[in-house]
């Protein structure tokens, strides 16, 4: 996974109300040691709710207690669930050319990218969104993570740390931060 990144969509500082939000979890290791273990996407449409992607991923290895408890997904749940290969062929027919709207988007989309591109032979080329840039650009918070968003903007966290439940809390901090930018 040393490649480029060369096809890797742009950056971009806007406001919208059409797009897919995209989050992954992983087995918390980096370079060729880390491994999806969970996808989800919220497709968005005139800024409501019009579908939904969520999948588990088998990695074929144990998770360590630190991933256990941090997103509750258990070595039996990803020891059940479809390849990396089929799931990301699936993914990216669900993103078509979205825009991808994500907390700390770039760490995702790398994920998503290398193992497109060490899987499937393609890239995920899609533009892409990042609420702790806007965060940063914004907002005046000691720390930007998505769980400090979700406090100031006073959201219910419910149960951070799982792909689906992190989709829809970014889609609600975007939201939120969309309409302060507008108030400006």
């Amino acid at each position: 996974m040393a490649h480029e990144r060369k096809f890797k969509g742009k950056s971009l500082l806007l406001f919208t109300s059409d797009y897919t939000v995209v989050d992954i979890e992983t087995n918390g290791k980096t370079g060729r040691l880390g491994k999806i273990i969970e996808i989800s996407a919220i497709r968005i449409r005139k800024d409501e709710t019009t579908d939904f992607f969520s999948t588990l991923i088998n990695s074929h290895e144990k998770l360590s207690p630190f991933i256990k408890n941090l997103t509750g997904i258990t070595d039996n749940m990803v020891s059940q669930a479809p390849e990396i290969g089929e799931v990301l062929k699936e993914f990216k027919r669900f993103l078509g050319n979205d825009i991808i709207l994500g907390h700390n988007v770039h760490f995702d989309v790398n994920f998503l990218y290398d193992h497109s591109y060490r899987f499937n032979g393609e890239t995920i080329s899609n533009d892409m969104i990042d609420t702790l840039t806007l965060a940063r650009r914004y907002l005046t918070l000691p720390r930007n993570r998505l769980d400090d968003l979700v406090s100031y903007y006073q959201f219910d966290q419910r149960s951070l740390h799982r792909a689906l439940n992190d989709c829809y809390l970014t889609h609600l901090v975007y939201q939120a931060m969309r309409k302060d930018y507008e108030n400006l």
